[in-house]
């Protein structure tokens, strides 16, 4: 950086990517800020700079930049790689420290607190947030978690041997046995028996006691714009498996549909293939970020379906890359699992690209996606 690019950079202010700090400031606030830098984006720390934008400088540049490869070493847990510089402006020296996206996240202070950057301010990491930055690391799967208030009554143990019929062509009902099967797939804890998320999700009697967010709410909505006044909802909740079929019977009442005969046989036409949304619906519950508590929302227009999903693209996936089936990073992979030994999913992450093709053969229109900092929004058109 020279000194002309420090200007410009000062000239904007401190922002998501940027803090200025004088060299007075204690190591556990150095290591604040390395620590947050670290666990969001990345960003640079200009020392010498005043919360004004005024370049104060420091006293002695050397002291300055051991001191901080020492609280970056010896006071971030685990040590948060840096690189630092410095640039004289008008007689005064300014420590530039890079702090560059962890790869070892999440990282904290030795006093034991994660920080993440949002604006222009370092804060501590909720709960939620923690453990997104586990999942994006893949140190833990929130899908994998106990819930701590469920107890193992809680679980509908007919539904889970269903399952195992239907699914493994098992039948058992030896309680060890049982056990066995839901810690393999990780629906209980072994050693508590205490059930997991998915667990929850799945084989719960009633799922929303515990995971109010588990439910998907749907609206028809008479307009293309989700201010119209005139509109119905639905809260469906259950089992994940009772929620498919529940939005399935809901796209029924509310697509209009077509009857056609074909070799003597009326068949039923949707305005929208119902396997195509079966895709997108399945799709959101087995890749929703389920650290947030919202529902999936399931829009019906007059033009179009909209199923919005509660959180961003996980990871380095990207909506060009799941168009092409190239992306298949796992979130929530114990969920997803569980829908694949349902064969309600494949292992090869081709169900977008299914989705895109029956939408283009049946109505020769595309579906679109966004990708939000909260949602995931997948636009099928009518």
């Amino acid at each position: 950086m020279n000194t002309i690019e420090l200007l410009e950079l000062i000239n904007k202010g401190e922002g998501y990517h940027l803090e200025f700090k004088l060299e007075e400031e204690n190591n556990e606030d150095f290591a604040k800020t390395i620590v947050c830098f670290a666990n969001t984006d990345g960003g640079r720390i200009l020392i010498g700079v005043d919360d004004n934008g005024k370049t104060i400088g420091v006293s002695d540049i050397d002291k300055v930049m051991l001191r901080i490869d020492d609280i970056a070493l010896n006071r971030c847990e685990p040590q948060v790689i840096i690189l630092q510089e410095s640039i004289n402006i008008d007689g005064k020296n300014v420590v530039i420290i890079n702090v560059e996206k962890g790869s070892q996240r999440p990282y904290r202070t030795k006093s034991g607190y994660y920080y993440i950057r949002s604006s222009n301010r370092c804060r501590q990491a909720t709960r939620e947030e923690l453990l997104r930055l586990f999942q994006s690391t893949k140190s833990v799967f929130y899908d994998e978690i106990p819930v701590n208030n469920a107890k193992f009554a809680d679980l509908d143990i007919s539904a889970f041997r269903h399952f195992l019929e239907n699914s493994l062509k098992t039948e058992t009902n030896n309680e060890e046995e049982i056990i066995n099967y839901l810690s393999n797939f990780h629906l209980i804890d072994k050693e508590s028996l205490t059930p997991t998320f998915t667990g929850i999700l799945f084989f719960a009697n009633n799922p929303q006691n515990f995971v109010s967010e588990s439910r998907i709410v749907c609206a028809n909505i008479n307009g293309i714009d989700i201010s119209q006044t005139d509109l119905e909802t639905k809260n469906l909740t259950g089992k994940i498996s009772d929620i498919i079929n529940n939005v399935e019977d809901f796209f029924k009442l509310v697509l209009s549909n077509k009857h056609k005969i074909k070799d003597f046989q009326p068949e039923s036409e949707f305005e929208i293939p119902m396997t195509a949304l079966r895709e997108a619906i399945v799709n959101a519950i087995a890749h929703r970020d389920y650290t947030i508590n919202a529902p999936i929302r399931v829009l019906v227009f007059t033009d179009r379906v909209e199923i919005r999903s509660p959180g961003k693209l996980p990871n380095t996936v990207t909506i060009e890359s799941i168009k092409v089936g190239g992306s298949h990073v796992l979130r929530n992979p114990t969920i997803y699992n569980i829908l694949l030994k349902m064969r309600m999913v494949t292992d090869l992450g081709s169900g977008v690209r299914r989705m895109i093709k029956l939408v283009k053969e049946q109505l020769h229109k595309d579906v679109e996606f966004e990708n939000t900092e909260n949602e995931f929004v997948i636009k099928i058109p009518k």
